[in-house]
């Protein structure tokens, strides 16, 4: 079987870097480079992407082996139809890993036609870090690279208004773009670059909103061998996605000229406010992601479907979005009743088999966003904590102790905030760890032990789940909370 390459493929002539896109994960090759694969189709857009390893160890190396090509398969049920489909995916033209290439990294900013920068970084990736200098080669967060980009474009075009960029990042942070921007004119003033560049930044780049919506299961190692029976070529970096496409960009006439999706056939909404699109998505299908995660991966189950399936465990997430969740927000009941049940219908597809422990990456700060401003909104619209959304908080935290019945958890997470679950535990009482994890503001962003009733639920579920597991433990709280 041929090695994957382009002079392999007949793709040798390869379109200019117009995009720089910070992170090489499953989700952008499935969903941005493949929608700026449909831009050149389509639109003839002929925009390349150079890709930016934004840790210092990732997929760049093995993507540069195969020319920046991969496989993308679509399967799932669209519109009431069955879809399965492949494309192989050629828009990336280069990457880098800036910890090992910096010159080349500085490089990208003297491209004539660099038009946009794009990013998933995860939700911990839009941070500031203090320690993050000018000269280092590179800085370690996200938007200290960015503002090291940025800058040497300006030096490099002498200021020139008409080279700034359109910036898109796809973290699912609300306010992604504002974050963003507020923490790179933090940069600008901490490391007193010039007035120069601050107004640059502000008058000639744009930054824009958005909200991403695929679910990408990423590599199929448990079906590999199926998928490369489809293939002619040996393909490592296989990806593979559902059909469903929706990405939400704020924006006015001017992005949307600048990016022509209009021509092609994907779910691009680019609109003045993308607000109600933000909090329906995030709440119920990213809200019952994390809440499905520890709490399915300690019953057992391994896989999204597998556990909307489960009797029990199925049972117990359509609850918590149908009967917690969906009661916290003001759209339309029955317009976020009809989404919810689209969201299950997607969770149930035949064709993917989505890893839970594949969506345990940052659970925190996964549920910080996703999860807590439902629970806190219960609480306070109804004077009492949610009975599922609470005991799915206490599973987070059991999660994070990293084992259950003598086996490894998948926990991945920053190692600080590991630890700190460590020493919490460590305590060995059930109490003290609820009451220390709960009140870690830098968890939170709020001393949640102030919310009533919180701590002793979460070390009452904690004492079930423990000497019963998660389904009975689940309901003796459900009784204990009845009675409360």
């Amino acid at each position: 079987m041929k090695n994957l390459n382009r002079e392999n493929t007949n793709l040798t002539a390869t379109p200019p870097i117009k995009i720089v896109q910070f992170g090489e994960g499953n989700f952008l090759r499935a969903f941005v480079d493949y929608a700026i694969q449909e831009l050149n189709k389509k639109a003839d857009f002929n925009a390349g992407v150079a890709v930016v390893q934004p840790i210092d160890r990732g997929l760049v190396p093995m993507l540069n082996e195969q020319d920046g090509l991969y496989t993308l398969f679509m399967k799932g049920i669209y519109k009431g139809e069955e879809v399965q489909e492949k494309e192989l995916i050629s828009t990336i033209v280069n990457g880098i890993n800036p910890y090992t290439e910096f010159d080349q990294y500085k490089a990208l900013a003297h491209e004539e036609e660099l038009s946009f920068v794009i990013s998933n970084t995860t939700e911990a990736g839009i941070a500031y870090n203090e320690a993050d200098r000018p000269d280092m080669q590179p800085p370690s967060s996200f938007p200290a690279k960015l503002t090291v980009l940025l800058h040497e474009r300006y030096k490099h075009f002498n200021g020139d208004e008409n080279k700034g960029l359109t910036i898109i990042p796809c973290e699912l942070i609300n306010y992604n773009a504002d974050t963003l921007k507020d923490i790179i004119l933090k940069y600008i003033s901490d490391w007193k670059l010039e007035e120069g560049f601050k107004n640059w930044v502000l008058n000639a780049n744009s930054f824009h909103n958005t909200l991403v919506d695929r679910i990408v299961p990423g590599y199929p190692k448990d079906e590999i061998e199926a998928y490369n029976k489809e293939l002619d070529y040996k393909d490592n970096l296989i990806v593979t996605a559902e059909k469903f496409f929706l990405w939400v960009i704020e924006g006015d006439e001017e992005l949307k000229a600048k990016l022509p999706f209009d021509k092609t056939d994907l779910n691009v909404l680019i609109v003045k406010n993308m607000q109600p699109y933000r909090t329906r998505k995030v709440r119920i299908l990213n809200g019952a992601h994390t809440v499905m995660v520890p709490f399915s991966l300690l019953y057992g189950n391994e896989t999204v479907k597998e556990t909307i399936d489960n009797d029990f465990t199925g049972k117990f997430v359509k609850e918590t979005v149908f009967e917690e969740i969906i009661e916290t927000l003001e759209l339309d009941k029955k317009e976020l009743e009809d989404f919810a049940n689209e969201v299950f219908d997607r969770f149930r597809n035949p064709f993917i088999k989505h890893l839970l422990s594949s969506i345990a990456l940052n659970s925190v700060s996964k549920f910080k966003v996703r999860v807590l401003p439902s629970l806190l909104t219960f609480q306070k619209e109804n004077n009492t904590i949610p009975l599922h959304l609470t005991y799915a908080f206490a599973c987070l935290i059991r999660f994070y102790k990293g084992t259950w019945n003598g086996k490894t958890l998948p926990v991945q997470d920053d190692a600080s905030i590991v630890n700190s679950f460590k020493e919490a535990w460590n305590l060995n009482d059930y109490t003290q760890t609820a009451t220390t994890v709960l009140a870690n503001s830098s968890f939170w962003d709020e001393d949640l032990t102030k919310v009533e009733g919180l701590t002793e639920a979460v070390a009452k579920a904690f004492e079930e789940i423990d000497a019963n597991g998660v389904e009975k433990g689940f309901n003796n709280f459900k009784g204990s909370f009845v009675n409360s």
